[in-house]
């Protein structure tokens, strides 16, 4: 045990320096405060439900009814209780307080693979910090992104495990690959995922072909084989997940459209405005090395020395009130950011020293893995690009498969973030260990100081001669402060003259702070080279510049303000007074909220109602259609009526006063209709539901024809139909009728999964009116359910099952072997022998 601690000694040293890295930038965490992140806000209103009846049941339901008239939990929180790669995440999250458990993530699993590429700790230490702090992966963090920043956490340990395969370590290497991707996949951002295995699919072809040139395609195919059982094992880990998710996914806004009509929609996939909305600008590229250059983040990053605050104070402004308004200001669009983007929460900065040392790795790292992360990022950085270059990003768009699913294109950048510092690292560790070439050495380190000290100089000398500083939104500012300020055109030009001066002085000030800090990373090289320093030290030194430059640029982001007590997010989440009043019904019912702005777009009136608004980025297509042709401006009382929204909320033109609306109208949870509508397809269905009356007549596909026995169907004017139990996930109806009848329920149509029953035996349902489930019932006074028994997450649980155990015993054998391995290699002091 004395000699595992001295052999691991140092590792342990540095996991402990990350936690407390972790514990001192997070310090607010330990005194019980939290992040306030907007999108965790938005799940918690989405979640709610599911927790509400998690907590009662002890289990949460595949279903909830708190937005968007009801949709599959799946991608909103779901527990998975098979899969064994829950309780990894829920570990670190049990022990370690938000955000440090993601941060925790970030700096291990980059340390294992830097520890895989035989990189010396204190120099895999560095590039952990690189990895971790790069600016993205803590703005992602700020804005309640957690998925994501997991997923983007176990990238590296991810590529450890195929280094380690490649390396003919087959079973230990197969075994922490499958385990990594299954914990990846189990974070549930597939587009993270997807962008992994472009990277990775460009690194297994880099592999094949140096198999094939070194004559090597035996050891090639039995890495690949086990890498391919690998994966196979961590999609078997996650089948319940991913199974439900792509049944989802096809009746989602990346499925098909239903409607021919609508020709602006895309017949599969997103929108391909919508999917480019969030380009990188090729320009903004810049901002990896210098985050400053393109204005920060959105929003009015200025202070009382700014040319703005000068112009105000002209204008007689007080100085104390100078910066209230800047701030007023920048509600009506005074923005640093000059960007093409809608808005952005800060640059993509990889750190001045960290893309220096890139630049060298490209001239002196000699290893085939260059040649991957250079192709990768080319091909991704490219990608990012989206609008900007649509020859490329059209391409893949439209052929690459499920490309066209996902949106915010620059996301991609993930994975440049991801290799930069790996190569940054590998350059370091080549100047470690070169021999014999310190001239070739000083040459490539004057070339990149030379490239990337140069241009830093050119941007801080003559910024505006390359770079305009303003943006395609100036115009609507322009126009806005001239209302404002009554037609005073003088004052606007000034205020905005000011505001370009002063981005060009954000631009210059960043490139001096980012020459300063290739400056320092070159020195340190040059102390390496020439043996001046012991690299010990050159490593560590770098760590901590690299450290010091990322960490204060990630406090502009993601600081201790964004820190507040406990009691402050509750108040965000407590029922106002028009919520208590509609609380007081407690029939069954639906609401929309307008007074907080799109309903369709907010979560927060699903945490106190069942709402037909609500906050989610994969709707089902079906209620899509309906919000684009139902409520694209004059809103359909027929299909409130239908949806059974009971209630609007409402407010006075200041927004001060919510006022409720009783709407009489509402068809209540489910009826009997006296008369059926026939229609050939979906845009005759949208087009009949546009102007109907729902409780007399519902409108149904011609395909759903063979389901409804007319002989046998009437209406019985004294009938009923009520709803006795409510679960999200089983309804429980009686109803009674002197003959068969036809029921519409106010509840959303989807057929993978929903099975309904009378009296225990399974009847079959139909769509009506677009999206609601309706079926003939047969006479008499009977029960009637509907149950959610999705056969993609039960049978998928049970595969889960099989393969966690699979991959718990293939891990465990592995170590054992592994350590067996090593202790073989032990000289025991009896025999001298190994």
């Amino acid at each position: 045990m004395n000699n595992w601690f001295k052999n691991n000694g140092v590792h342990l040293a540095i996991i402990g320096i990350f936690i407390a890295l972790c514990f001192v930038y997070f310090s607010p965490a330990l005194q019980g405060k939290s992040l306030y992140q907007s999108d965790v806000l938005m799940a918690k209103g989405m979640q709610k439900e599911i927790m509400d009846y998690k907590a009662s049941d002890g289990k949460g339901p595949l279903w909830t009814n708190s937005m968007f008239g009801g949709m599959p939990a799946f991608q909103i929180w779901v527990q998975y209780p098979n899969n064994v790669t829950t309780y990894v995440i829920s570990f670190f999250k049990t022990v370690f307080p938000n955000p440090i458990d993601t941060v925790l993530l970030y700096l291990l699993g980059a340390y294992l693979l830097f520890c895989v590429l035989r990189i010396n700790p204190w120099l895999a230490a560095a590039g952990a910090i690189a990895f971790a702090f790069s600016s993205y992966n803590f703005q992602i963090i700020d804005a309640g992104h957690s998925n994501k920043a997991m997923a983007i956490a176990f990238f590296p340990p991810i590529l450890a495990g195929i280094i380690l395969t490649f390396r003919k370590k087959y079973l230990l290497g197969a075994v922490l690959t499958a385990l990594f991707l299954a914990v990846e996949i189990r974070t549930n951002h597939i587009q993270m995922t997807y962008y992994l295995f472009i990277a990775l699919l460009i690194y297994v072809g880099i592999e094949l072909y140096h198999a094939l040139k070194n004559k090597e395609t035996k050891d090639f195919i039995k890495s690949f084989t086990y890498l391919a059982a690998a994966a196979l094992l961590a999609v078997a880990v996650n089948a319940g997940m991913l199974w439900t998710t792509y049944e989802y996914s096809t009746e989602t806004i990346r499925g098909k459209s239903n409607l021919t009509s609508d020709k602006t929609a895309p017949s599969n996939g997103l929108d391909r405005d919508y999917a480019y909305q969030w380009s990188q600008g090729v320009g903004e590229s810049l901002t990896f090395l210098a985050p400053n250059i393109y204005g920060g983040a959105s929003g009015a990053n200025l202070d009382e020395k700014s040319e703005v605050a000068k112009v105000l104070s002209s204008k007689g402004i007080p100085g104390e009130q100078i910066l209230p308004a800047i701030q007023q200001l920048s509600s009506v669009g005074l923005s640093t950011y000059w960007g093409d983007k809608q808005f952005t929460s800060g640059p993509w900065y990889f750190g001045a020293s960290i893309c220096f040392l890139f630049i060298l790795g490209l001239f002196i790292v000699k290893n085939r893995i260059k040649w991957w992360i250079l192709s990768a990022s080319i091909l991704c950085l490219l990608l990012s690009f989206g609008r900007h270059l649509p020859f490329l990003s059209d391409l893949f768009f439209n052929y690459f498969p499920l490309y066209n699913k996902f949106r915010a294109v620059e996301s991609i950048l993930v994975i440049v973030a991801f290799l930069v510092p790996v190569l940054a690292i590998l350059a370091v560790k080549e100047a470690s260990v070169a021999n014999g070439e310190p001239q070739k050495l000083q040459k490539s380190l004057v070339y990149s100081l030379a490239i990337c000290g140069g241009l830093l100089l050119i941007l801080m000398v003559l910024p505006d001669a390359f770079l305009s500083f303003k943006s395609q939104n100036d115009a609507f500012f322009t126009e806005r402060l001239m209302q404002i300020t009554n037609g005073d055109k003088g004052f606007a030009d000034a205020i905005y003259s000011a505001l370009v001066q002063d981005r060009i002085s954000l631009a210059r000030a960043d490139a001096f702070r980012s020459l300063l800090f290739v400056l320092l990373g070159a020195g340190l090289i040059w102390a390496l080279i020439k043996k001046k320093l012991n690299p010990q030290i050159v490593f560590i030194a770098l760590a901590v510049i690299v450290l010091a430059d990322l960490w204060n640029i990630d406090r502009r982001y993601l600081n201790n303000e964004k820190f507040v007590d406990a009691n402050v997010l509750a108040q965000q989440s407590q029922p106002r007074d028009v919520d208590q009043l509609i609380m007081r019904d407690q029939s069954y019912y639906r609401v929309l909220d307008l007074t907080q702005g799109n309903p369709f777009s907010n979560s927060m009136s699903s945490y106190f109602h069942k709402s037909i608004g609500g906050y989610h980025a994969a709707k089902l297509k079906r209620y899509q259609e309906i919000l684009d042709k139902q409520f694209n401006g004059a809103i359909n009382e027929d299909v409130l009526d239908m949806l059974n929204t009971k209630y609007l909320i409402t407010s006075d033109q200041n927004g001060d006063k919510q006022t409720m609306i009783n709407r009489s109208t509402a068809a209540g949870h489910a009826w009997f209709v006296p008369q059926v509508e026939y229609v050939k397809n979906a845009d005759e269905e949208m087009m009949a539901i546009s102007s109907f009356d729902p409780k007399k007549v519902m409108v149904v596909d011609e395909k759903f024809k063979p389901l409804i026995d007319a002989s046998k169907i009437g209406f019985d004017e004294n009938g009923f139909i009520r709803l006795t139990n409510y679960h999200p996930d089983h309804m429980t109806y009686e109803y009674s009728s002197g003959r068969d009848a036809l029921a519409v329920f106010s509840e959303i149509w989807y057929d993978k999964g929903w099975n309904a029953y009378v009296d225990g035996e399974k009847i079959p349902y139909f769509r009506a009116d677009y999206i609601l489930r309706a079926a003939q019932l047969p006479g008499g006074n009977h029960k009637l359910e509907f149950k959610f028994e999705p056969t993609s997450y039960y049978t998928g649980e049970i595969i889960s099952l099989i393969a966690s155990i699979l991959l718990v015993l293939s891990l465990g054998y592995a170590i054992f072997l592994e350590v067996k391995n090593i202790s073989g290699t032990v000289t025991t002091p009896t025999t001298g022998k190994k």
